[in-house]
């Protein structure tokens, strides 16, 4: 799985003029499945999410997570990090699982995360999206769950 964490002031997702999902301070997650990824990452990806200390305290250190200072998340899938642009101009998304696959996956993510606490708002899977957001910061950060299974390197 993949997700790109923004910390924003406020996002919002609109879906045919229709506005379906709205935070206020927190976590914009947009996020991606791999055809081999699995309810396990989902949910250690989720924790990630929940406990990465990147909100500033009073002397500005990240120190706080999304958890730790009362904020919110809005999940919004997105199969597009999973683009190959290795060839030619027009991007592969065939490491992108199957919306079957992937719908589900999302699921289980924000459930995760809601089970830790958190609230979560969320997009609509397979629809197009207009996503709007306050970056805070700007804070952004990718998570990738396939380079949790390689060694740190050394400095």
């Amino acid at each position: 799985m993949r997700a790109i964490l923004q910390r924003v002031s406020s996002a919002s997702v609109t879906v045919e003029g229709q506005m379906i999902g709205q935070i206020g301070a927190g976590l914009l997650v947009l996020l991606g499945v791999a055809p081999e990824d699995t309810a396990a990452e989902a949910g250690l990806l989720a924790d990630k999410t929940a406990n990465l200390r990147i909100f500033a305290d009073a002397e500005g250190r990240f120190d706080g997570s999304v958890r730790d200072t009362g904020g919110a998340v809005l999940v919004v899938s997105q199969f597009t990090l999973f683009a190959d642009v290795r060839k030619g101009r027009r991007p592969s998304f065939v490491g992108a699982a199957p919306p079957e696959m992937a719908a589900p996956l999302v699921e289980v993510y924000a459930n995760a995360l809601r089970d830790l606490g958190i609230p979560v708002a969320t997009g609509i899977f397979g629809a197009m999206m207009q996503v709007a957001l306050v970056n805070d910061g700007p804070v952004t950060i990718i998570l990738d769950s396939e380079t949790w299974k390689q060694p740190r390197r050394q400095a």
